[in-house]
């Protein structure tokens, strides 16, 4: 009898073990013996024809329904075709040459056969093109005895490849089932009998040859527990190696760093915030190293009074007002839900002046998105503005930002046309009582600027380079610079006389300020801001005075921008955790390091982090707080001089805290006493990184991953409880609704005519869409050796061993064949035009431009509107050839339309069967908006690759029978009973038999990564 680990070819020949070996991976006796059944088939029961994979080697059990041999190529060339059903379904097969002769002889009407090969589709069917085939109703007088391995009633239906069929490898399975008997079961006895879990050997022997369904559920059962006790094992064994690790205990220090920076934070951390930070600094607080994961990102508001205005899609609101749930505006015009309200009781007001007149309240703490000349954007609070506000040349130094213009609706009917009520309100005078009716100002872009415009030409003129309106009487001359301030313009209001004001107005360019004349255009900055800067319509802080002590509240909203829209000036927050982590490893004598996969992410988590601390940020420097701290900055794009000054900061403990890219993982960078690693986009690092990071320590520190959209190894290894996690609040979540749906082109191609109404109607109603396509289109895009065309060449079609290989292999949908097509069919009459990444950039801007400011309506395009596009008006997208995307990008396109009021449309268009998981992935993208829920879709379409392996997605997987989410109660329960059993046995002295089966999984690569991750 051959033990577990004897070689196949002993068992099997050299021929079949050299096939399993190289298709299969499956090299011993015991790797069959663990080579699982994918399903079974029940001899009186047919499989489901509809529900074939498209592209996927299958076994399927059918009847011959009926067969003909047709000839072709003027009757020198001749084919079988075979029609299967399963009795309401049907399946073709096609042989071809003097391949038929066999099977036209076998496959008779009636018969019932196991068949094996790749499903494919040919016009517009199913089919499978010489595929392998076992008769299952041969008798005895046939003289057949090869289907004898069928003669049970379930026949069990293997993993294959098209090297060997399913019926093959359950007779390799038969040679060496006898072995099974060797099998050593790794679970503990008292485990078996407490789970009711049968012995391994009888496991194995109905999990191969099961005479019963309920033999089938006894086996799954036993195995699933095999695989997730052992894997447990191995994982208690290395969390209980890592308390064993001699770390240094970061306890908190009454009165220090962390303290100081918590007194000086504008607002109250949610529930949410102060729950995490506990389990954070519990895990601190121990000697041995924290390994927890963070995932999700919610942050807190600053302060303002709550008569202060924000804007939410239906128009400004009081920020007495907000509730959770409320949608407000993020400056870059998403939405985004209040998810947390927090009143901070009385505090002292201030109110920032701008250049153009406008003003806005806010408290000493509040976060600002600023500019100067000659720098990039910073964060600086209303404390920080008030003590540096002017330049050295007097002049004010700050500028900020307008909001990105968005649509808005307050629900109120507009019957009139926006144009004409502008210009009957320019032509009623200064009357007092005249004003821009609310439904006109909470409105879609397009119906604010006629009413602009209406203005504008009734009474409006140019002026030097922008346009003024005379003599508005006060309300008139409020409500006319709101409107341009909400078109991302600047409006100055000027007194003239009796109560009445000019009011000198400048637009972008995108929105014209007259209608019916063309005046010079406005120059960007030439009457306000920094001309030189180059920085568009921004507005400089003035003056910064004091108001007085009000109610004030902050909100929190759920969006990576952590900001909103106050008067159409910026304000922002940031997430707390990770920071209050860091410095309360500060206080306790240690320094920390946060980890980021960019130069610019780095960069904005230095900045933020120097922000929110102020002067505590500044310890050892003229200036900074007695408890303070340095916080440094290392990247490899540094100069020499701050690079060494940063190197010797972090060695001499100068520096509390260095944010940094991969230069921190440099040989070259030491440490004085690294006590947290914090790790941002943790997938985007490598273990190897990690671990060099985490051995610069004297001894090992503790360790943060943090990451908002988690990858499928990431659930898997949470799930398993590899990490410890953490879970923040509420994940991402808001703006206006966006409804995706499947198009199946092929199938029903009328659905694809009536995508393309569904974006004219929604042009009709004012809005613009999008079209995706997967590739550009122009000579360069082509594979090399191929033409362009979507046939592919005849030498490709000549080798091709089907007609079928040369529908299916066409090349992906391009813009400028699609935009061709869209132009003078379906959209023929719309303003269209292509955007793709090797346009110059100039003619890129260009179209941009265009699209954003309405001149065009529907923008065919390349992924490169995946990320920084906002065009708020746009409300449809259709995707094409969707199935070439994956999830997380279709996700990510998706988000560029429900950016304003409007619900969005996507519309996934795909060719692919509605058996294929191409559309079975594309109708769980269409299922829901959850990020999360979409990065579980993507594990169980991806697998969870080897969860103590370095492959991060992909089939390989040490699992055979658990499903990471399907099984998670399995898990739960094998993890609690791997800890008791370690914990009272860790060198598992009294458990042999599961000592070699844990040896068998940890190979020496799998246990290295097991070690550093």
């Amino acid at each position: 009898m051959a033990a577990l680990d004897e070689p196949l070819k002993k068992i099997l020949g050299g021929t079949t073990a050299k096939v399993l070996a190289e298709h299969l991976d499956l090299h011993t006796v015991g790797d069959l013996l663990h080579h699982y059944p994918r399903r079974y088939a029940e001899r009186g029961e047919l499989t489901r024809l509809a529900d074939l994979p498209l592209d996927e080697h299958v076994t399927v059990v059918a009847q011959v329904a009926d067969a003909r041999v047709l000839k072709f190529n003027g009757g020198r060339g001749q084919r079988l075709e075979v029609t299967l059903t399963d009795g309401s379904g049907r399946l073709r097969l096609v042989f071809f040459g003097k391949g038929i002769h066999k099977p036209h002889k076998d496959l008779l009407p009636g018969r019932r056969a196991m068949f094996a090969g790749k499903v494919s589709v040919f016009h517009h069917k199913l089919q499978l093109a010489h595929p392998e085939y076992e008769l299952l109703d041969r008798t005895a007088d046939d003289g057949a005895d090869a289907v004898s391995a069928f003669a049970n009633q379930l026949m069990p239906i293997y993993p294959a490849c098209q090297q060997m069929a399913s019926w093959k490898i359950a007779k390799a399975v038969d040679a060496v089932l006898p072995s099974a008997q060797d099998a050593v079961d790794p679970l503990p006895e008292a485990l078996r009998d407490g789970r009711a879990l049968v012995p391994l050997t009888e496991a194995l022997l109905k999990i191969h040859r099961p005479a019963t369904k309920a033999d089938i559920a006894d086996a799954r059962s036993r195995l699933k527990w095999d695989e997730a006790f052992v894997l447990q094992v191995a994982l208690a064994r290395r969390r209980r190696a890592e308390t064993q690790l001699p770390a240094v205990a970061r306890r908190l220090v009454k009165d220090g760093l962390l303290d100081a920076f918590d007194a000086k934070l504008p607002f109250t951390l949610t529930d949410g915030q102060q729950k995490v930070s506990r389990e954070i600094f519990d895990d601190l607080a121990t000697e041995h190293p924290m390994h927890r994961l963070l995932q999700g990102e919610v942050g807190s508001g600053k302060a303002q009074p709550l008569d202060a205005l924000v804007l939410t899609p239906r128009g400004f609101r009081p920020m007495g007002e907000m509730s959770v749930g409320t949608e407000v505006v993020v400056p870059s015009g998403d939405l985004a839900v209040v998810d947390g309200v927090f009143p901070q009781g009385e505090r002292e007001v201030w109110r920032l002046v701008l250049s153009d007149g406008s003003t806005v309240e806010c408290d000493d703490e509040h976060l600002w998105i600023v500019g100067a000349r000659g720098t990039g954007e910073r964060v600086l609070t209303t404390r920080a503005l008030r003590g540096d506000l002017l330049g050295a040349d007097g002049r004010p130094r700050w500028s900020i930002a307008p909001a990105t213009p968005v649509d808005l609706d307050g629900g109120e009917a507009r019957p009139l046309d926006p144009y004409e009520v502008g210009r009957a309100l320019g032509d009623g005078g200064a009357r007092p009582a005249d004003r821009v009716p609310d439904a006109y100002r909470n409105a879609p872009l397009k119906d604010r600027l006629a009413v602009v415009q209406g203005l504008m030409d009734a009474g409006g003129q140019p002026a030097g380079g922008a346009a003024v309106y005379r003599a508005a009487a006060a309300p008139l001359a409020g409500d006319l610079a709101w409107l341009v301030r909400s078109l991302g313009g600047r409006a100055r209001l000027g007194p003239v006389r009796d109560g009445a004001y000019d009011v000198l107005v400048a637009l972008p360019d995108a929105y014209p300020l007259f209608r019916d004349r063309a005046p010079e255009r406005a120059v960007p900055g030439a009457s306000d801001g920094h001309p030189e800067d180059g920085a568009g319509f921004r507005r400089t802080i003035e003056a910064i005075e004091y108001v007085g002590r009000k109610p004030v509240q902050c909100i929190s909203v759920a969006h990576p921008d952590h900001a909103y829209v106050t008067d159409h000036f910026t304000v922002t927050h940031n997430t707390m955790v990770a920071l209050r982590a860091m410095l309360g490893v500060v206080d306790s004598g240690g320094q920390a390091a946060m980890l980021a996969p960019t130069e610019v992410l780095a960069q904005q988590h230095h900045r933020s982090i120097t922000e929110m601390m102020g002067e505590l940020a500044e310890g050892g420097m003229l200036g900074g707080a007695e408890r303070g701290t340095k916080v440094v900055l290392l990247t490899g794009s540094m100069g020499a001089a701050a690079r060494r000054q940063a190197l010797l900061d972090l060695v001499t403990g100068e520096a509390g805290i260095v944010v940094g890219t991969h230069a921190l993982i440099e040989d070259k960078v030491q440490f004085h006493d690294l006590g947290l690693v914090v790790v941002d986009e943790q997938h985007r690092f490598g273990v190897e990184q990690r671990d060099a990071l985490r051995g610069k320590g004297k001894q090992p520190p503790h360790l943060l991953v943090m990451t908002a959209t988690p990858i499928p190894r990431t659930v898997a290894m949470t799930v398993f409880g590899d990490l410890e996690t953490s879970v923040l609040d509420q994940l991402p979540a808001g703006r206006s609704p966006i409804a995706s749906h499947v198009v199946p082109a092929k199938d029903k191609p009328h659905f694809l005519a009536r995508a393309w109404e569904r974006v004219r109607e929604e042009v009709a109603a004012g809005h613009q869409g999008y079209v995706v396509c997967p590739r550009i289109g122009d000579e360069e895009d082509t594979p090399k050796g191929a033409k362009k065309g979507a046939s592919g060449s005849k030498g490709a079609a000549a080798k091709a061993s089907s007609p079928e290989d040369v529908a299916e292999k066409r090349p992906p949908l391009a813009v400028l064949d699609i935009a061709d097509q869209l132009t003078t069919g379906p959209l023929d009459g719309l303003r269209v035009a292509v955007l793709h990444g090797r346009m110059a950039p100039d003619d890129k801007d260009d179209v941009m431009r265009r699209f954003a400011a309405g001149e065009l309506d529907v923008l065919v395009a390349t992924t490169v509107i995946e990320v920084g596009v906002n065009v708020p008006n746009a409300t449809a997208m259709v995707i094409m050839d969707a199935d070439r995307f994956g999830v997380s990008q279709l996700h990510q396109l998706r988000g560029r339309v429900g950016r304003g009021a409007a619900p969005g449309l996507c519309l996934l268009v795909s060719e692919m069967p509605e058996a294929s998981p191409a559309r079975a992935r594309l109708a769980a993208v269409a299922g829901t908006l959850d990020g999360f829920e979409l990065s579980r879709i993507d594990l169980e379409q991806r697998r969870e690759g080897d969860v103590l392996g370095q492959a991060q997605s992909g089939v390989r997987s040490s699992l055979r029978m658990l499903a990471v989410i399907d099984d998670e109660e399995v898990i739960a329960a094998a993890r609690d009973e791997a800890t008791e059993l370690v914990a009272a046995d860790p060198g598992l002295a009294g458990y042999p038999e599961l000592r070699i089966a844990l040896s068998a999984l940890l190979d020496d690569e799998r246990e290295q990564y097991l070690d550093k991750g």
